[in-house]
This record gives structure tokens, C-alpha cells and sequence, in this order.
């Protein structure tokens, strides 16, 4: 008996379909096919996996003069988690529910310095009556009030899929159709995926022309300064698509572990989640002492340039982290 049935006799008695045996070797449905088929041969490694799987030896996957199963060692590994159908579609639909939340909150965080920045403009104009100190005290709160609705919108979507959250750091396996029915969802949303994610960049890539045409004119600072409320605005609705587009198609790739979340990357979350969690505590603790420290302007509406050079650095950050991990393979 070849190596090829012995794969298929081994699967069928395991109750396995490809896609299931595919799961716990971390290949494609495709490879074992091909395995199946004889097309190609598993290197060593999948050997080796295989027969911790099934339950025999390697002599026996490998030599084909051997017909009696030749028992080894189980594998000692726990078995891995199991998504039902019920399972995967309820996911599916607390994502899809949270999508326009998630895109709300990431609008409000993003032009919530706009109303500080107006006033702090308007404070100079002496013709208004607006005192400096008004200016930035109702900005403030105007701020706060934004970021902590757009906090709440976060944590509500973060509490209604913490019983999934296995599925963003462990390795699991899918029941029956469960990959199908996934895929052919992503297939159906696939078209507006790109869509939304060629009108979320257009619209951030498009969102400096106010500021560009405020220059221009060389108009007065407050035209600048509403240019850059502008900006704020048109990039936070671009983002809006871009978010709600990722949060739905995340879900899916969750589900199938594909793209950021194949089962080879997994392992690196946990260690980017800890830099961008330092990252970020770093970055406040430079604004709180640029701001009020003992030589800081005590002025925050003429800080949050410290928050835009940090996004732009983040994005840079993350690229040389993945660089680093990809390295090391």
C-alpha cells in the first residue's frame, strides 16, 4: 500500500475530511489532495506530524511493503478547539453588527481634537470674544466627551465577541461546511471590500487638498486652521470605510485563519499587541509632559500634532516589527 491510500485510509478511519487533516497539519485542503492523488509527496515534517496524528509509526506511512498499521505515540497535544456552524454564523454576525459601531467610534476619536483647534484659532480673534482660556476648556471637554463615546462604542464590541477571542491567539479546527459557508460569504463580500477600501484611501490621500488650497491662497490663520478641521473630517470619514470594510473581513479571515491570522502568526500577536501597548503609553506619557510638565506649554490645543506624528510613526513601527519576525522564520 502506497503512502497516498494509507493517507486516505487513515483520514477516513480519523473521521476527517481534507479540510479537517489540512487544519491540523497547517496546509492547504490542496496539499493533501495532492497527497491523496499522488501528485506530490508530504516532506518529513508532515510525516512526522502524521503519524503523531493517526497513531502509527513513520515506517509505516513511508514504507510501502508494510500493509498491518504499526502502532507509535499518540500525540500527547490536546485536541484543538472545534467551531460549529452555529458557532461561525453567530461570529459572523456580531461582527457585521459592530462594523458601523467600530467605524462610528474610529470617526469620533479621529475629529474630536477638531472643535479644540477651532476655538484655540477663533480665541485669537478678538472681534468674537472668546477668551483663551474658554477656547480651551470647552474644547476639552467637546474632546473628551468624543473620545469617551467612541471609547464606550469600542468595549461594547470588544464585550459582545469575548467569547471568540480564542480565535484572534489559538490554533482551532472548524466543523463541516463551516469553512465553505466562510468562504463563500467572504467570495459575496468581496467586491465591497474593495470598494470600501479604495474609497477610504482615496478619501484620507484627498483629505489634505483643504490645507493645500488654504496654502495657496495664503489665507488668514483661521482658513488654515479650519482647513485642518477639514482634513480631520474627510480622512475620519474615509476611515469609516475602511473599518467597517476590515471589521467584517477580519471576521472572516479569523474564521478560516488566513492572511494576519494564519495559524503561523499567531504567535506573533501577543508580541505586537505588547509594543503597540507600550508604544501608546509612551507616546501619552511625551504629550502629558510636552503639555504640562515642567516646562511644557500648558496649551494642549497646540500638541495634538504629537498624536498625528504618532500615527504616521506606529505604521512604521509596525512594519519594521514585521520585518523582524519574518527574519526570523
Amino acid at each position: 500500500m502506497i503512502l497516498a491510500d494509507k493517507i486516505i485510509s487513515l483520514r477516513k478511519k480519523a473521521g476527517w475530511s481534507q479540510e479537517e487533516l489540512a487544519a491540523q497539519l497547517n496546509v492547504t485542503r490542496q496539499s493533501v489532495s495532492k497527497w491523496e492523488g499522488a501528485q506530490s509527496v508530504p516532506d518529513m515534517d508532515k510525516v512526522v506530524q502524521m503519524s503523531r496524528l493517526f497513531g502509527v509509526t513513520t515506517d509505516f506511512l513511508l514504507k510501502d511493503e508494510l500493509e498491518t498499521e504499526e502502532y507509535g505515540e499518540i500525540s500527547s497535544v490536546p485536541p484543538l478547539r472545534r467551531v460549529s456552524m452555529p458557532e461561525a454564523a453567530t461570529y459572523l454576525d456580531l461582527r457585521k453588527a459592530a462594523a458601523p459601531k467600530m467605524a462610528l467610534a474610529t470617526f469620533l476619536c479621529i475629529i474630536s481634537p477638531s472643535p479644540l483647534i477651532m476655538l484655540a484659532a477663533m480665541s485669537e480673534i478678538s472681534s468674537l470674544g472668546i477668551s483663551e482660556n474658554a477656547a480651551a476648556g470647552i474644547g476639552l471637554c467637546v474632546l473628551l466627551i468624543l473620545v469617551s463615546i467612541g471609547v464606550a462604542l469600542f468595549l461594547s464590541c470588544s464585550s459582545a465577541v469575548r467569547n471568540y477571542a480564542f480565535l484572534d491567539n489559538e490554533p482551532f479546527e472548524t466543523e463541516y461546511g463551516v469553512t465553505g459557508m466562510v468562504k463563500e460569504r467572504k467570495q459575496t463580500f468581496s467586491g465591497t471590500y474593495t470598494r470600501l477600501n479604495i474609497t477610504g484611501t482615496m478619501l484620507c490621500i484627498l483629505s489634505v487638498v483643504p490645507l493645500f488650497a488654504a496654502c495657496c491662497i495664503d489665507a488668514a490663520d483661521i482658513v488654515y486652521v479650519a482647513a485642518v478641521c477639514i482634513l480631520l473630517v474627510i480622512a475620519g470619514i474615509g476611515c469609516i470605510a475602511l473599518v467597517y470594510g476590515g471589521t467584517v473581513h477580519a471576521a472572516m479571515d479569523r474564521l478560516l485563519e488566513e492572511g494576519d491570522y494564519a495559524r503561523s502568526r499567531k504567535s506573533h500577536r501577543s508580541i505586537k499587541g505588547a509594543i503597540s501597548a507600550v508604544y501608546w503609553l509612551l507616546v501619552t506619557a511625551i504629550f502629558m509632559l510636552y503639555t504640562f510638565g515642567p516646562f511644557g506649554n500648558m496649551q494642549p490645543q497646540y500638541s495634538w500634532f504629537i498624536w498625528a506624528i504618532a500615527g504616521v510613526l506606529y505604521g512604521a513601527v509596525m512594519v519594521v516589527v514585521n520585518l523582524i519576525q519574518q527574519s526570523k522564520k
